[in-house]
């Protein structure tokens, strides 16, 4: 059997060649330029759409998400029918304030577009959708206030022109940045949609 021997000069060739070659390696990985990455966001998980019927002393009702939670409002200036639908899980709030018309319903849309306004120096633009239900005296209009810096990124109101009005404004318990908050908003504007679709006078 012929015997293997070691070249001990092959050796010696691997150990000088294997350090030369991982220098050129790692140099030639610090001559490419970094490429920032994209700022990214938190995924956010949205629970499922399914909602409850709201009714209570006040002259009106409505539908809302089973995941939003109806509290009243007790601040110093609350009045009758003033209520919050908060979103704990995306730590949002729907401020609803109601009033009875009494020949001023001008006055309630004034203060409505003046608290719109508001917004108008963090906003990059500001979009208003009418809505009309004849068959249940329900008319409105909902502002969409885009911008990074708005505090509140939708607002609406809502009347018979006769003998009632309600406000609603939402907001964030966190800094404004409506970029992150986007799916967000897009997703509780769907329940607001829903809220108004089936609010009804009583």
């Amino acid at each position: 059997m012929p015997e293997y021997k070691r070249d001990p000069s092959g050796i010696r060739v691997i150990f000088c060649v294997a350090p030369l070659v991982l220098t050129i390696i790692l140099l030639a990985s610090c001559n490419q330029q970094s490429v920032p990455r994209p700022h990214g966001y938190f995924r956010i998980d949205m629970p499922g759409k399914s909602y409850l019927n709201h009714t209570s002393d006040c002259p009106f009702s409505f539908e809302y998400p089973e995941y939003a939670r109806i509290i009243p409002d007790t601040s110093d200036l609350a009045e009758p029918c003033w209520f919050h639908i908060d979103f704990p899980v995306f730590s949002g709030r729907i401020h609803m304030s109601y009033k009875p018309v009494k020949n001023n319903l001008a006055t309630f849309l004034d203060d409505t577009r003046r608290l719109v306004n508001k917004h108008i120096p963090k906003a990059n633009a500001i979009r208003e959708s009418v809505y009309s239900n004849p068959d249940a005296g329900v008319y409105g209009t909902v502002f969409h206030i885009s911008g990074a810096g708005a505090a509140s990124p939708v607002q609406f109101f809502l009347t018979d022109s006769l003998h009632h009005f309600i406000r609603g404004a939402l907001y964030f318990n966190t800094i404004p940045n409506n970029d992150s908050l986007a799916p967000v908003i897009q997703f509780i504007d769907q329940d607001i949609e829903r809220m108004i679709n089936t609010f009804r006078w009583k």
